[in-house]
Order: C-alpha cells, then structure tokens, then sequence
C-alpha cells in the first residue's frame, strides 16, 4: 500500500515534479533539484528558472526520510531518488540515503533512480554493487539514440560507446535497467540510422526494460533546431515505420518492452523477443491501415 495520493508530504517539492509512469505509486524523494547536464535541446523538464541545478542538503534529505517514516509507517512500498540526477552525487551519500531509506522506511522493496551515463563514469563496478546491495535495485538511463550523429545534434552529451559503458557497469553491479528510446528524435533526415543503431545498442546491453516514447516540444522546437537545422518531425506514418523498423532489428532474449506514455499514438506492450512477431503484425497493420488501428486520439496525448 502506498501513503494517500492526497497526503501532506514531509518533503519540500520545486515544482514541476517528474518521475518515470512505472514510479506512479513511488514516494517520489528529491536528493537533487534539476539535472546537471541540462544541455539536451529535446528536453524542457528541467528548463524553468526554479529547477536550476542544486545537490540538496543531506541533513534535509535525512529528514524527509525519518518525517516519511514516522507520518506513514510500512505504507511505503517504493522509493523514486528524484530529481533527473541523483547519481551524480558521490556514492558515499547516496549509501547514507539508502540506509536511512532502509532505517525508516523498512518495507520498501524497490529504490530506483533516473542515471544520466555520464554520472557512472567515475563510479567502479564494486561502487554500484555496494549501492545495489543496500537497495538500489532499478536505474532509468534515457539512451534517446544509438546514433552518435543524432545524439550531437541534439547535445545529449553522451555516445553509443558511454551509454554502452554505463549500462554495462550497471549490470555488473546487478542493478535492473531500464532503457528510453525516443521515436522521432532523428527526424525525417535520420530517422533510419536513428532506427538500426538504437537497435544495435538495445541488442549490445540487453537491458531487463525497454521503453519508447515520441518527442514532443510543448514549448516549440527553437532550442532543438540551434543544433539540428532542418530538422522536419516525422509524422504518424513515419513515426510507426521507424518504430518497426527498431523493432525489426531488436534480437532480445527477455526484455519488457512497453510504448505506452502518453506520447505514444500506438500503444504497444510484450515481451521481447518472445512477442516480436505479434507486435510487428500489430505495427504493420497500423502502417497499413491507420484508421483501423485505435491509435491514441491526438487530444489524449496530455502532453
């Protein structure tokens, strides 16, 4: 069971507040506000002037554990370290989190946190197995490409190689991944390379989880197209052919894949590669036949 969706939490939230759609039930707990990169033009999550980068104090962070404690007891189930950067902190103070976690918070069974891959780099194997074996169990690594040509144009800061390295590490140390593509994000000129080499580095890390969502610019797009000139967004059609095409090249053992944010126009759930064959079909006939295929009316994308 989780503490009341209307509770009055102990802890001190910046506005906006985001988290991963599995972390829907999760004690959403803040060790950092913003991200430290914060230089991906796809991205608007961390751009207003309140979410400037900051690692927050650990006496507070301290203190929101043992208030969350005492006010809910074994309520608590799962834990999210929020905000996009909690793993670039030293991994001595994210083992003090995870064992106050542990003190007060003694039925949660599952601590998970966004992993930008650049923050692994000078994190060893032995480092996040000790982290893994005081209760971080899931880390969410938005890949967005495997396409080193995409992700400079889109100032990601990362390679296929770093993003391989990181996942890599992570399953060394025996903590889940779970891994976001973003469809569209190559556009109409990249879409293809965009497709292969993210299924070649899904295909390389074999990650425990897998998601895809679409890019979207609530905001508008002048901050992608500074560094991607012409840039032409895909449109439904293309979005699904590129989504098949990943998904023709993806050579999983047993991923859960899920395309199901509210950015996704086609819903799509499996196991791959078990279900590979059955969502194909489902993307060829949505290729085929648009209009047949259910896909999410553009007013319910709530993006």
């Amino acid at each position: 069971m989780q503490p009341p969706v209307d509770a009055v939490l102990p802890i001190r939230y910046i506005e906006p507040v985001f988290r991963p759609p599995s972390e829907a039930e999760s004690l959403i707990l803040p060790l950092t506000d913003g991200c430290s990169w914060n230089h991906c033009t796809f991205c608007e999550m961390y751009t207003s002037p309140q979410k400037r980068f900051r690692a927050r104090a650990e006496a507070e962070v301290h203190e929101s554990i043992r208030k969350c404690g005492a006010q809910f007891g074994a309520q608590v189930r799962r834990v999210f370290l929020a905000d996009g950067d909690a793993m670039m902190l030293p991994t001595r103070r994210l083992l003090s989190v995870l064992q106050s976690i542990r003190q007060h918070l003694p039925a949660v069974r599952r601590v998970s946190s966004y992993c930008l891959p650049r923050n692994l780099r000078k994190k060893t194997v032995a480092e996040l197995r000790e982290l893994a074996a005081a209760g971080l169990s899931l880390a969410y690594v938005g890949a967005e490409s495997g396409d080193d040509q995409v992700l400079a144009r889109v100032d990601k800061g990362e390679t296929f190689a770093s993003t391989r390295a990181a996942l890599d590490k992570l399953a060394g140390a025996g903590i889940r991944r779970s891994v976001m593509i973003l469809n569209g994000l190559g556009g109409r000129e990249l879409w293809r390379q965009h497709a292969a080499n993210s299924a070649a580095l899904i295909n390389a890390t074999q990650p425990e989880f897998l998601a895809t969502l679409v890019v979207s610019f609530p905001g508008g797009e002048t901050r992608l197209r500074a560094g991607f000139p012409g840039w032409q967004a895909l449109d439904i059609p293309g979005l699904l052919a590129e989504l098949e095409a990943f998904i023709a090249a993806l050579e999983l053992e047993r991923t859960v894949f899920r395309s199901d944010h509210a950015s996704n126009w086609l819903v799509l759930k499996g196991t791959l590669g078990a279900d590979k064959i059955r969502l194909l079909e489902r993307l060829r006939a949505a290729i085929a036949d648009p209009a047949a295929a259910l896909l999410r009316p553009a007013e319910a994308r709530g993006l």
